[in-house]
């Protein structure tokens, strides 16, 4: 099977201070965690929720695209998104 991401919600995550969101490899559920210094690299100096999850939905498609590099490399059922990953 091949990732996907049908469900386009993502919540943030204070404690953690990024945005989750989900994809699916057929019928299992995949998590990811975006850090919130990737987001900051679009919306620099984001400081509230809303700003954060603008800056995930500015970004979906490149951070979508780097969740199946890294899940592809890993199958892993949780992955997280750094800035490493977006060089």
């Amino acid at each position: 099977m091949t990732l996907s991401f049908p469900n386009p919600s993502r919540n943030f995550n204070e404690t953690r201070r990024g945005v989750s969101f989900s994809g699916h490899d057929g019928m299992f559920e995949i998590a990811f965690f975006v850090e919130a210094a990737v987001l900051a690299r679009h919306q620099p100096s984001p400081v509230s929720e809303q700003q954060y999850l603008s800056a995930f939905d500015a970004m979906r498609a490149s951070i979508q695209d780097v969740a199946l590099k890294v899940y592809t490399g890993s199958h892993r059922q949780t992955n997280t998104l750094t800035t490493t990953d977006f060089r």
